[in-house]
């Protein structure tokens, strides 16, 4: 997996974090029913982005999933997962997204990629899932030929850069390549009044391109490999400062989206705005956060992100609901109730918060069943690197390395409470009183 949005499930409610798994696995099997077994190594976190958006901006119905089997990365459970349009372009993006990486790889001398067999191999697959990818975006409409002109530039882009080329030279490829996936998503959705502003977002190619050199910066200098900070001469405060601004205007681009799907709306905010501020922490070296806290009722947050929610109040009340632009419902915000509505009324089949409930915890199982189980979690180290469901209990259980995706044990399950374009704990359906 590869990305630089990598939410802790400490963060989300159950709900979401059913979500965003039916969005991952949605794109995992998308690019296996397309393209075969093997390409299931281009899924990543950012691709299922464009699978949300598409389903934020669409009318919820019940063919927006379906009942995936068993998988070792679920502990062999089935589960719902996304599917339609919104995954299949993510999956075209991502092979795409996959091969401009490949041949990063190869044209840095990575590791085994610097061994001629093993850099020809690669570059035959890169160019395999470039063509894979413009079939699959031709049947959907998209032109994927400006994400590979996109990934065919970077590298002259990457040759002409030198001391006091202006950094955002390098990263215009990505932005580019961004800006026409993500307003694609309001095509297949059918509000091409999104175009626009999904295009505006086009900043978090630049987000991606900045912070993938920020943590490569390390490891490129030791190794002498092409940096795009190092090589424009571009130092991490300034590079913070673009990061920053990039966030903040993604922020202000999703206020002009019209969500259709008021739960994926909410997905979509959750990563696009939140995770994606603990991305820039997280690649700078500069927060943690804390569900330890939290739950030793010490509360926590990332303040900062509230902070800047707060000082950007006023851009709510100007949304197409007359209030929070995330869907229309009393005031404008979709998270507070109608008129004699209670979202979290028993029998709403929504669920709190507007998301599905989770699925019920399968019965026990045997032995010889549970020991097939384990050994399955063991050979995909999701025993020692992620958290999981028991084997033989179904219970949630913690890694060996009693890591949470690179935030150690410290994730706060309420960080949106404080943002201004939320409703109390709707934001996040963890159920706390704050």
């Amino acid at each position: 997996m590869f990305g630089i949005i990598r939410p802790c499930r400490h963060r989300m409610s159950e709900g979401m974090a059913a979500s965003w798994v039916a969005h991952l696995c949605g794109l995992c099997l998308a690019l296996r029913d397309g393209h075969g077994q093997f390409a299931r190594v281009a899924t990543n976190y950012d691709g299922l982005i464009i699978s949300v958006l598409v389903e934020a901006q669409s009318t919820a119905t019940a063919d927006l999933r379906r009942t995936a089997g068993p998988c070792p990365l679920r502990g062999m459970r089935t589960a719902p997962v996304a599917k339609g349009e919104g995954a299949r372009l993510a999956a075209a993006v991502s092979l795409v997204l996959a091969s401009a990486k490949v041949r990063d790889h190869v044209e840095d001398a990575d590791g085994a990629f610097a061994r001629r067999p093993v850099a020809a191999a690669a570059r035959t697959v890169a160019r395999r899932w470039d063509r894979a990818g413009a079939r699959t975006g031709g049947d959907l409409g998209f032109d994927t030929a400006v994400l590979v002109d996109a990934v065919g530039r970077q590298g002259a882009v990457e040759a002409a850069a030198g001391p006091g080329t202006p950094v955002l030279a390098v990263t215009e490829p990505t932005e580019t390549a961004t800006a026409a996936a993500f307003a694609h998503t309001a095509v297949l959705a059918g509000r091409p009044g999104n175009r626009a502003a999904l295009e505006e977002a086009r900043l978090f190619g630049r987000l991606a391109h900045l912070l993938d050199a920020v943590e490569d910066l390390d490891e490129d200098a030791r190794t002498g490999a092409w940096n795009p900070l190092t090589a424009t001469g571009t130092d991490l405060a300034e590079a913070r400062r673009l990061c920053d601004d990039a966030r903040h205007g993604i922020r202000l681009a999703l206020r002009d989206v019209e969500f259709a799907d008021s739960a994926a709306g909410r997905l979509s905010h959750e990563l696009l705005v939140h995770e994606l501020a603990r991305s820039v922490d997280r690649a700078f070296g500069t927060t943690s956060c804390g569900h330890t806290e939290h739950e030793s009722g010490a509360g926590g947050g990332d303040r900062a992100q509230a902070a800047a929610d707060a000082a950007d109040a006023g851009v709510l009340a100007a949304g197409p609901y007359g209030g929070s632009p995330y869907g229309p419902g009393p005031g404008g915000s979709p998270y507070a109730p109608g008129p004699g509505q209670n979202p979290y009324a028993p029998g709403d089949p929504a669920g709190p918060g507007g998301f599905p409930p989770p699925p019920e915890p399968p019965r026990r199982r045997g032995l010889i069943a549970g020991c097939l189980v384990y050994t399955g979690l063991c050979c995909t180290c999701r025993v020692c690197c992620t958290e999981h469901d028991d084997a033989w209990s179904g219970r949630r259980r913690e890694a060996w390395c009693n890591k949470c995706d690179d935030c150690g044990d410290c994730c706060d399950c309420c960080q949106c409470c404080d943002c201004d374009c939320c409703d109390g704990c709707d934001c996040c359906d963890c159920g706390c009183d704050c």
